[in-house]
């Protein structure tokens, strides 16, 4: 037993799967506290179809996954600071299962696990900081990062460059276009009325 511990200990990829799956188990706990209403499902369809078609329209796209979106996530970010963080996860599951349909970009599961329901359902963490919604917005975006940056440092060896860093090349890759992302949505949530759109949302 002690032997078969160690063998998980040392392999990578085994430690991904574990924190995979408690963060996936805890998460369905967490959102088993939902309680559903006829409004809220129709929002959070309505949601993630408008991700799914602002996803579809890319100001550029790279080779290996990623692409620079006008506010593609910024309806995800809408639903967590509605309706907080429980049903931001949920939400963000569904369009990463969604996305993965939409543009599959499949080397191993646990490398899908990283890189579609995972980073999408980090989005809902938007959902604790609803009075500050910059933060909010980047917290979200910065714990995407985060598990698309780990994806790409045990996944993704073989695309990087002789003598460069594995560490360097997913922090570069990720943020060329994370980061813009990011700035899209401030910039959006900075212009549009979206107090007012969550006020509407709430209680309309």
């Amino acid at each position: 037993m002690l032997e078969n511990l160690s063998a998980i200990i040392s392999n990578p990829n085994s430690i991904l799967a574990l924190i995979a799956l408690l963060i996936l188990i805890a998460a369905f706990i967490y959102m088993k506290k939902i309680h559903f209403t006829t409004k809220m499902v129709m929002q959070l369809g309505l949601m993630i179809a408008l991700a799914v078609v602002l996803h579809m329209i890319k100001l550029y796209h790279l080779p290996q996954g990623g692409s620079v979106t006008p506010g593609g996530m910024l309806p995800l970010l809408l639903i967590s600071f509605c309706y907080g963080p429980a049903v931001g996860f949920l939400t963000g599951f569904c369009y990463g299962l969604l996305n993965l349909i939409q543009d599959p970009f499949i080397l191993s599961p646990l490398q899908v696990l990283f890189d579609y329901p995972l980073p999408y359902m980090a989005l809902g963490l938007a959902g604790y900081f609803s009075k500050n919604i910059y933060l909010g917005a980047t917290v979200g975006i910065v714990a995407r990062f985060i598990c698309h940056f780990i994806s790409g440092v045990v996944f993704f060896g073989s695309y990087v460059p002789e003598g460069t860093s594995i560490y360097a090349y997913s922090l570069i890759f990720n943020a060329s276009y994370l980061v813009p992302e990011l700035i899209i949505c401030l910039i959006l949530l900075k212009l549009l009325p979206i107090k007012r759109f969550l006020t509407l949302m709430k209680h309309r």
